[in-house]
């Protein structure tokens, strides 16, 4: 049965430029959402640019433009990066927007009308020269529990104490450099404790996970608090009704943002707004939210406090993720790693990232790690060497010998009707965002499908006029193969799905047309889907990323050196003389648990064993180096791993991953042989 189901992201603040970080969520959303359209149903998916707040007027006031014209210059900037990666919204909007302000107002009025807006006359610093009451964030002063200096006017970032404002020592205004002042002024609170019975309902019952359920549990036994939902003029937003100086405070209409994106593409498509967002519509319809672990209180507390408050249905489920690092550290300018999406763009292929990160996400808010080295290799070797590589070898056997026309049977029907049968698990992964694991499955078919065209050498069948017809029926069942897997992995790579339907000559693929098999038909020829990687086009990404120069080690040209760079840094025949290159007997080979890369060898260098743990799992099994002769470099000193001492190195050639080769010494050669 169809489902009718809204997705939506959380809100990109319009004062900058999308970067990696942002395009984790964006990604993930896009392929769930994707995902439900190629199963069949009706999935809406909506977002828009949060366009108000203090930091929009004082930049805007910096760059000497109006707010509105800086809001419009960025919602275009945005929309084009995220058009360009791929990501497919049915409506994206703005913040800034008469639906907007429709929603916000509403919402104010019901929840002051149900008594759950309290006036309070409250103290805050007040910037003279500048004439405004500042943000905590537009603060800065010294900690008052540690004495740290320069410190923002919320927590400090050197004992994490958290406060107000007004304790700090010395405070500064960070927009004129003025020492402020303490006003008061009235402000509007909602009564969040108003729903705590109803929010504790809702945050146990399955719409959470389980790491969110158990941090609202601590926020629950802290006691929830009353929440600022005004802001004093002058101030970027939407007024309050019944007020001249008063104004929404940013956090209160961004996420009824989605709700004016709906409301948009409702008028568009002439679509059902209540049917999505009115109070009872749950079980018809389903709402879901893609946040960052960040947002989760105004997420999960405040947003749907006030949705049942103003007599609106509650999201079904809210799906947080984690922060993205870069090769195992925040973003850096310095290091050329704060890369933003146009950046990217400039020298890599979209697909090609949102196939890192679902191969990264999982269903839980764990942080994931873009490692550029890992993202040459595993897109190289998954989605060009595995995945494309099946079509590419099959397709020219079609071309040649049989005017492009597949045969009318499979030579191996069984291995098509196993590879049709893992839909269902690859959809539940899917479902449960379990993205990670999808690829696995995904790629271990392509694995399967290449060791099977491995085992039956068509090449070698087709120099042979007799087995013409079994050369078609092989290479017939690899593009059944690969029309297969293009589906499965539609959602994430639709750029290459939608290359692989007009090289098939097919109509646009849903997820149940895999279940027959494309027999007797004509295929078009066969152009390159994919190229791989130039470890080259990563230094140079992360170069025009770069803030300054001296930034340190750069990742890529790590990443370049060890895939295929044909040349690295010089060095001397006095350097090359130091080295000790010994010939050695792997006596024992395991694998290393915990690590991915690594097998843990027992090296006999002529009487004497060392231990020496070498990254090449991916490339051999360990009875295949059990009794093998490798060479050494013995005078390397001793690494110390989590797993133990690393006494040597064991010499080895190729891009990394499955295309790794270890160097073997000629025949004749013994352990302990000095390699000259």
């Amino acid at each position: 049965m169809a489902r009718r189901i809204l997705v939506t992201s959380a809100l990109p603040y319009a004062n900058g430029p999308i970067h990696l970080g942002h395009l984790v969520e964006y990604i993930q959303t896009d392929i769930w959402a994707r995902f439900q359209r190629l199963r069949g149903h009706e999935c809406y998916y909506v977002c828009a640019d949060d366009a108000h707040g203090t930091p929009i007027m004082l930049k805007a006031r910096e760059r000497g433009i109006r707010p509105e014209d800086l809001i419009e210059e960025m919602g275009r900037a945005h929309q084009r990066d995220f058009a360009d990666f791929l990501i497919e919204f049915d409506c994206y909007h703005s913040t800034h927007s008469e639906e907007n302000r429709y929603f916000a107002e509403l919402i104010y009025q019901r929840l002051d009308a149900g008594g759950h807006i309290e006036r309070r006359t409250i103290s805050q610093l007040y910037d003279p020269k500048e004439g405004m009451f500042l943000p905590d964030r537009y603060i800065k002063g010294t900690c008052p529990r540690c004495g740290a200096a320069d410190q923002y006017g919320d927590s400090c970032e050197v004992c994490s104490a958290t406060y107000t404002p007004a304790d700090l020592t010395d405070p500064i205004s960070v927009v004129s450099g003025e020492t402020p002042e303490l006003r008061e002024s009235e402000h509007y609170f909602f009564r969040l404790q108003d729903f705590e019975a109803l929010l504790q309902e809702w945050a146990t019952s399955g719409r959470l996970q389980e790491e969110v359920a158990n941090k609202l549990a601590e926020w629950f036994r802290e006691g929830l608090r009353d929440w600022d939902i005004s802001r004093d003029a002058p101030y970027f937003g939407f007024r309050i009704p019944g007020t001249e100086d008063k104004y929404f405070y940013v956090w209160l209409d961004a996420p009824i943002g989605y709700m004016a994106s709906f409301r948009r593409l409702c008028q568009e498509r002439g679509l059902d707004f209540d049917a999505f967002w009115a109070a009872g519509s749950e079980g018809d319809t389903e709402l879901y939210h893609f946040i960052g672990k960040d947002i989760a209180y105004f997420h999960t507390l405040f947003w749907p406090a006030m949705l049942h408050g103003a007599s609106f249905r509650m999201p079904d489920a809210v799906f947080c993720h984690g922060f993205l690092t870069v090769d195992g550290q925040k973003m850096s300018k310095s290091r050329g790693t704060f890369i933003t999406a146009r950046s990217y763009l400039d020298e890599l292929d979209p697909e090609y990232l949102r196939y890192y990160f679902a191969a990264k996400l999982g269903p839980s808010v764990e942080d994931i790690d873009l490692s550029l080295e890992d993202f040459t290799q595993r897109v190289n070797s998954d989605v060009v060497g595995k995945l494309v590589n099946i079509a590419s070898r099959c397709a020219s056997f079609i071309d040649k010998l049989f005017d492009g026309r597949l045969a009318t049977g499979l030579a191996a029907p069984e291995l098509y009707r196993e590879f049709t049968a893992q839909a269902e698990r690859i959809a539940d992964l899917y479902e449960e965002r379990d993205f990670a694991r999808a690829m696995r499955e995904i790629m271990g078919l392509a694995d399967q499908a290449n060791q099977y065209i491995d085992a039956e050498k068509p090449w070698q069948l087709a120099k042979d006029p007799a087995q013409r017809d079994a050369v078609q029926k092989i290479c017939t069942l690899g593009l059944n193969l690969f029309r297969v897997l293009t589906v499965y992995i539609k959602p994430v790579l639709p750029g290459l799905a939608n290359d692989a339907e007009a090289f098939l000559n097919l109509p646009e693929q849903s997820w149940a047309d895999i279940q027959t098999p494309l027999l007797d038909c004509a295929v078009n020829p066969f152009n390159p889907l994919k190229t791989r990687i130039d470890p080259r086009q990563v230094e140079a990404m992360v170069d025009a990323s770069k803030e300054t120069l001296g930034g340190g080690d750069n990742p890529a040209k790590t990443a370049g050196r060890l895939a295929q760079d044909p040349i690295g840094e010089e060095i001397t025949i006095d350097d090359f003389a130091k080295l000790d290159l010994r010939v050695a007997e792997v006596k024992a080979a395991e694998a290393v648990e915990g690590a991915d890369k690594l097998l843990r060898l027992e090296l006999d260098l002529g009487g004497e064993t060392r231990q020496v743990f070498a990254g090449v799992r991916q490339a051999y099994a360990p009875e295949q180096l059990t009794g093998r002769l490798v060479v050494c470099v013995a005078n390397l000193k001793p690494r110390k791993m989590r797993f133990g001492i690393s006494e040597g190195m064991v010499l080895c050639a190729g891009p990394g991953g499955k295309e790794l080769w270890i160097i073997s010494p000629e025949e004749g050669a013994e352990p302990g042989m000095r390699v000259k």
